[in-house]
């Protein structure tokens, strides 16, 4: 089953938090176990909160990811550039599908 994180953060420091994930977007590209996918969301409503959907091909993948060094080092990285704390949720993805 197919798992999807979704990371909630405020930042002020968007952009070069983009370039972390085009990054990490290079690096796991073709990459057996990385992210499949990834969305980021701007909360309408707050113009400092983001959430970031991050897909994988199951919650296996997404744990052995997790314990990369090379995602920890990521992580440190984009929660420099975080104000507060990000809010991490865990989902399995139950339906997908395109609506015309």
């Amino acid at each position: 089953m197919k798992f999807v994180q979704i990371i909630d953060f405020e930042t002020e420091r968007l952009d070069e938090m983009e370039q972390i994930f085009e990054e990490a977007g290079r690096r796991f590209a073709g990459r057996s176990g990385g992210p499949r996918q990834r969305m980021l969301l701007k909360d309408r409503d707050n113009p400092l909160r983001y959430l970031a959907l991050i897909e994988f091909d199951s919650f296996e993948e997404a744990m052995r990811n997790s314990n990369d060094p090379e995602t920890s080092r990521m992580a440190e990285r984009v929660g420099a550039l975080c104000i507060g704390e990000r809010v991490y949720t865990n989902c399995d993805l139950v339906d997908q599908r395109e609506l015309a």
